[in-house]
């Protein structure tokens, strides 16, 4: 291995980190709820559209450090878009061919970003086997299989390093109440719940972690019964989190509290977030907005006020053929109106109603 190739390519990754802002912390005007502080920490404005940009920058570094890479390996990514589309970026960046192995339900926008900066997309049926596909295609060409889903956790310094979580709190140094009472988000790799669940211990914080969790996901249940062993036939139609089988990034002693969300409920939870935005988001962050209004709901049968911050992880544009279109939604038997319902009703009386 040539030690000069990779102490050029850690320069140009870090080049590429100092030219790069941090992302935006939004605040919710929220008059019918006073009491309650909402943000949203706009991870979409990074350059490749998502979360994931600082993921697929963490891994890239730590393979290159540990050796894994050098001037001739192909990199081979089991992703569902966008954690591909962040690693092409950084794969071009560098010089190197990037295949991203995704199941074949993946939208065609993200397909077109990870073509777009260059990478190939290998598309597979069942998404259970993407993981064992790219271990197979790794082998193939002699490359290395980046493996999000083992190394996630690891490869991000969760005590500093301007990680998300010392980002979040960074930001909230100004606002009433700094240390928020809860920080929501789902569970894809499980990387970024266990990097803020871990600067939160390590850091003395009195701030809770709650990872939703979509259909077809594991992870809910692991989470109660700690089954490891424990699978689902079926990938998540919520891109970006939710798995079908346990990852070893999904650090399950870091979380406060988890929710199961249905599909249906994220979706219309995006669609209304458009009303409070102004633009469109990624399905996970229905899913995260839809954990937030249920914390909500519990301060506000409580009668108390407090925090909570979660994320907005991607863009909607990349969607707009699948979440945003009513005939995806009727081919997918996601009926949105009860929950978005219940979800209109809450945000203007405040007042919850089950759906049957």
């Amino acid at each position: 291995m040539s030690r000069a190739w990779v102490k050029q390519a850690v320069a140009k990754i870090e080049a590429d980190y100092h030219r790069s802002a941090d992302t935006h912390m939004i605040k919710i005007s929220m008059p019918n709820f006073p009491n309650i502080h909402l943000y949203f920490k706009d991870e979409s404005t990074h350059p490749t559209g998502s979360l994931k940009h600082r993921l697929a920058r963490s891994l890239l570094l730590y393979g290159l450090c540990n050796g894994w890479i050098d001037e001739t390996t192909t990199l081979i990514e089991a992703s569902s878009g966008s954690t591909a589309v962040s690693e092409a970026y950084f794969a071009r960046l560098l010089g190197l061919p990037f295949i991203a192995v995704m199941p074949s339900n993946t939208s065609q926008e993200k397909i077109k970003q990870i073509e777009f900066y260059g990478g190939q997309c290998h598309l597979v049926a069942d998404a259970a086997a993407i993981a064992d596909e790219s271990t197979r295609l790794a082998k193939e060409t002699c490359g290395h299989f980046v493996d999000q889903f083992t190394y996630a956790e690891r490869a991000t310094d969760w005590r500093s390093n301007n990680n998300i979580a010392e980002s979040i709190f960074k930001q909230l140094e100004k606002e009433p109440q700094p240390q928020p009472d809860w920080i929501v988000m789902g569970g894809g790799t499980g990387g970024t719940s266990a990097t803020i669940g871990r600067y939160i211990r390590y850091n003395q914080l009195d701030t809770k972690l709650h990872v939703v969790d979509p259909e077809n996901s594991v992870f809910f249940d692991y989470y109660h019964h700690r089954d490891v062993n424990i699978t689902s036939d079926k990938g998540s139609r919520i891109e970006g989190i939710g798995r079908p089988r346990v990852e070893p990034s999904f650090i399950a002693d870091v979380i406060d509290s988890m929710q199961k969300v249905p599909d249906s409920a994220s979706i219309a939870a995006v669609l209304f977030l458009e009303k409070i935005l102004g633009r469109k988001c990624g399905g996970s962050t229905g899913t995260n907005f839809y954990g937030v209004i249920s914390l909500m709901r519990q301060l506000i049968e409580s009668k108390q006020g407090g925090s909570i911050v979660t994320l907005i992880c991607d863009d909607g544009n990349r969607y707009l053929h699948s979440y945003y279109n009513e005939q995806w939604r009727d081919d997918n038997n996601i009926d949105v109106t009860p929950y978005s319902q219940q979800i209109e009703h809450f945000w203007y009386t405040g007042q919850w109603i089950d759906v049957e």
